[in-house]
């Protein structure tokens, strides 16, 4: 029983990475997110870093000096130009990357891009233009698929312990120091495209994508950001039966211990619950957990396996193994920027659903 027990709790949940793990990285940018996510996630997964490009070098030098990164570079043609990388890792604002994927792509770089895919769907299909035309691989750094809750949560349904699955619902009750990112501020939907975007992607990594969205989104008063800080966005799939919600909150007024974050999936014959364990004590974090039930393995008890790792930086690790698996397997990443299509076509009909206070449907987004 004990050995049956043990095999239930094996999720495969944890990132992949290649066998050839020389395959060599070029990150652009070398802000915050680089230096807390995305360098400690390739540490730990041996990846290979040979340089690092930032419009401010003294930034590239700092980083690069902590991190054990050979190369810095003046210039982004310095870095695409080098012969031992292959993949290019954008950690940049989007306005800015329709630009450096293009520039990658002449060069024959594959690249990780930063998400949004693009601060419109135009922009992002002119990514999606440029890898095709250059016959390169492109993915996108939507890293909550890979957090270990989202993730075990896939295998258990990808095995059928859930049944049909009929409900998804991600909750989050947190308090956002938005003015650490001055620029988010200005824009008009900080809170969807920089934070609720990653439950869009999630969702859909585990149910596919909806058919239509009706969202709502508020200010809160005294906020410093131009636009919604609180959204509620509903997702309804094909069918009679699979809905999603998403409903999240970034001006909670009481203290860290009565933050949430969590997420819950129902099924004909079982149900998931858990946590997302960066979003408690944060920025320190903590694990993710996880729960499920299945009819299929006992109706009357709740499982409870233990995960290790959080979203970030663990899942950072998630999206860049997967390009480097397609590179080396020769086929498209999960995360493509093919695929990320369909996450944006979600986005922007929340947000055209928040502005026209109707439901929109993803073929509207054009």
């Amino acid at each position: 029983m004990e050995t049956e027990i043990s095999a239930l709790m094996d999720l495969a949940y944890k990132p992949t990475v290649p066998r050839n793990k020389t395959i060599g990285i070029g990150i652009v940018g070398a802000g915050a997110i680089v230096h807390a996510c995305h360098l400690p996630a390739y540490q730990i997964g041996g990846l290979h870093v040979v340089g690092i490009y930032d419009i401010e070098r003294s930034n590239a030098e700092k980083v690069a000096a902590e991190f054990g990164i050979k190369h810095t570079f003046t210039t982004l043609d310095e870095l695409l130009d080098h012969p031992e990388i292959q993949i290019i890792d954008i950690a940049v604002p989007s306005k800015f990357q329709p630009e450096i994927v293009e520039r990658a792509a002449a060069k024959g770089k594959h690249v990780l891009c930063q998400k949004p895919l693009g601060e419109s769907y135009a922009d992002a299909k002119r990514i999606v233009a440029a890898c095709e035309a250059a016959g390169i691989k492109g993915a996108v750094n939507q890293q909550l698929r890979w957090a270990p809750g989202i993730r075990a949560s896939r295998t258990i349904m990808k095995r059928g312990w859930l049944g049909e699955v009929t409900q998804a619902s991600i909750q989050v009750n947190v308090n956002t120091d938005w003015s650490l990112w001055p620029w988010i501020t200005e824009i008009d939907h900080p809170e969807l495209m920089y934070h609720s975007i990653h439950y869009i992607d999630a969702i859909r990594s585990l149910l596919g994508t909806p058919e239509y969205v009706y969202a709502d989104g508020a200010k809160f008063p005294g906020q410093v950001c131009k636009g919604e800080t609180r959204t509620l966005i509903h997702l309804k799939f094909p069918g009679d039966t699979l809905r999603g919600l998403i409903h999240d909150n970034h001006n909670h007024i009481a203290g860290q211990e009565d933050w949430y974050a969590t997420f819950r999936f129902e099924g004909t014959e079982g149900i998931i619950k858990g946590t997302n364990g960066a979003l408690y004590n944060y920025p320190v974090g903590q694990e993710d957990t996880l729960s499920f039930l299945s009819k299929q393995i006992d109706p009357t008890c709740w499982l409870t396996p233990q995960l290790e790792g959080r979203w970030f930086p663990h899942a950072f690790l998630g999206t860049m193994g997967e390009l480097l698996c397609a590179v080396e397997e020769d086929r498209e990443p999960e995360n493509s920027v093919q695929d990320n299509l369909l996450t944006l076509q979600t986005l922007f009909a929340a947000i055209r659903s928040m502005e026209e206070n109707r439901p929109v449907w993803l073929k509207e987004i054009r």
